[in-house]
C-alpha cells in the first residue's frame, strides 16, 4: 500500500494508505456515523465534491453487489476510513470496496484515526480537504483547496442531474396519478420506492422550467436530495414555488429546504451536518420519536416559516426542524431520507401520506 495524507484546511493533516489509486482529489469532508450501508453512501450523488469520512473503525466487510447502487455514477471526493476490510464475506457480494473504487476512479485511504478526525470536525466544524498519495507541500496543498472552494459552487446540480426527462418504473393502470420528480442527485431508493404506489413517474432535469412541468400534466411534483447550499439555487426556488397550492409536493432533504424557501422561510449551514443512519426525530403530530438515516449540511430556520405551515418533527440531538406540512395545500416535506436506504424503516410512513395527497387531489 502506498502512503497518502489527508490535510484539512486549517492545516491539520492525518496519514494513512491508499487503497484504491494514486493522485489528488478535494472537497468538503464530512463525516457519516452509518455501521452499514456504505455502498448505498459511496453512490448517493449527494455526496458530491465531499470527502465522506466513516466513523465506524472497518468498512467494506460484506463487499460490493449489483443491487445497492443509488446512483451508476460516483460523485463523491474520496472515502477516509479506519480499516477497509479485504476479504468481504457475503453471499451477495461481487468484488471488495478498494477494488470498486479503484475501478471509478475514487481515492480512498485508510490508516486514518477517524474518532480523532470525527471529533475535529465536530469541533472545528466540516473544512475543505484534500487527499494525495504525492509529495506536494503544504502550501500546494492548500492552493488546491483555494481553488476548489472558489470553483465549485454552482455546478453542483448539472454535475448530478439528468440531462433530459425519463420515466421511471412500470404501470398497467391507465389512469395512474402522473408524479413528476425533478433530479436534483436523485437516489433510485427514492423513485424505486414512490413507484410502489402505482404511479406513472417521469423523472426530469434540474433547470426544467414551470412551462415543461405543466407539459407532463402531472398530479404531484417531488423535490427530491441532491448536494450544495440550497439558497444557490435561486431559479429552481421560483419554479417549485410556481406549483405550491396547484399540486400535492413532496420535499426530502435538500428537496425539503427548497420547499421551504419556495414558501418564503429561509435556511442556514450547520456546524457539521446529519449524516447518518441513528438520528433520532420526535414528530410532534403523533407523539413518536424515530430513527432516521439523514445527509445534509444545511436546515430550515424555524422561526422564518410562514405560519399557514405546520412544523410536525423535530431532531432530538440539536432541535433542528425536520419536517412540515400543510394539509390545505397538499405539502409534506422531510430533512431526511425516509426511503431509508441504507438505515431503519421507520418513517416509510412519509410517502403514505403523500400518495393520500396526491390521490384526493387539490
Amino acid at each position: 500500500m502506498k502512503q497518502a495524507r489527508l490535510l484539512l484546511e486549517d492545516g491539520t493533516c492525518y496519514n494513512g494508505y491508499s487503497r484504491s489509486i494514486d493522485g489528488i482529489s478535494s472537497g468538503e469532508v464530512v463525516f457519516n456515523t452509518s455501521m452499514t450501508g456504505y455502498q448505498e453512501i459511496v453512490s448517493d450523488p449527494s455526496y458530491c465534491n465531499q470527502i465522506v469520512v466513516m466513523t465506524f473503525p472497518m468498512i467494506g466487510n460484506y463487499g460490493i453487489n449489483k443491487d445497492d447502487f443509488e446512483s451508476e455514477k460516483l460523485h463523491l471526493s474520496g472515502l477516509v476510513t479506519r480499516e477497509v476490510a479485504s476479504k468481504p464475506n457475503n453471499w451477495r457480494s461481487e468484488k471488495d470496496l478498494s477494488q470498486f473504487l479503484a475501478e471509478r476512479g475514487i481515492l480512498c485511504i485508510d490508516g486514518i484515526d477517524t474518532r480523532a478526525l470525527t471529533k475535529h470536525l465536530r469541533s472545528k466544524g466540516t473544512m475543505q480537504g484534500v487527499i494525495t498519495t504525492g509529495k506536494e507541500n503544504t502550501d500546494e496543498l492548500l492552493a488546491v483547496l483555494n481553488k476548489k472552494s472558489e470553483s465549485e459552487a454552482s455546478y453542483l446540480l448539472k454535475k448530478v442531474s439528468t440531462s433530459t426527462p425519463y420515466s421511471f418504473g412500470q404501470t398497467s393502470e391507465e389512469t395512474a396519478p402522473h408524479i413528476v420528480i425533478i433530479d436534483l442527485g436523485l437516489k433510485k431508493s427514492i423513485a424505486s420506492f414512490l413507484a410502489r404506489y402505482g404511479y406513472k413517474i417521469t423523472i426530469v432535469p434540474h433547470d426544467f422550467q414551470v412551462n415543461d412541468i405543466n407539459a407532463l400534466k402531472p398530479d404531484g411534483l417531488v423535490i427530491p436530495n441532491g448536494p450544495g447550499n440550497p439558497e444557490l439555487y435561486q431559479d429552481l426556488i421560483s419554479v417549485v414555488r410556481e406549483f405550491i397550492g396547484v399540486i400535492p409536493l413532496l420535499g426530502i432533504c435538500l428537496g425539503h429546504q427548497i420547499l421551504a424557501l419556495s414558501l418564503g422561510a429561509k435556511t442556514y449551514k450547520l456546524k457539521y451536518g446529519h449524516r447518518g443512519s441513528n438520528h433520532p426525530v420526535e414528530d410532534i403530530l403523533f407523539d413518536k420519536i424515530f430513527i432516521t438515516s439523514q445527509n445534509h449540511g444545511y436546515a430550515v430556520h424555524e422561526e422564518s416559516m410562514p405560519a399557514n405551515v405546520k412544523i410536525t418533527q423535530y431532531n432530538k440531538n440539536d432541535g433542528t426542524v425536520e419536517g412540515f406540512c400543510s394539509e390545505e395545500m397538499k405539502i409534506i416535506s422531510v430533512q431526511y431520507h425516509p426511503e431509508a436506504y441504507p438505515g431503519p424503516a421507520d418513517s416509510t410512513f412519509i410517502f403514505d401520506q403523500y400518495n393520500r395527497y396526491v390521490r384526493e387531489g387539490l
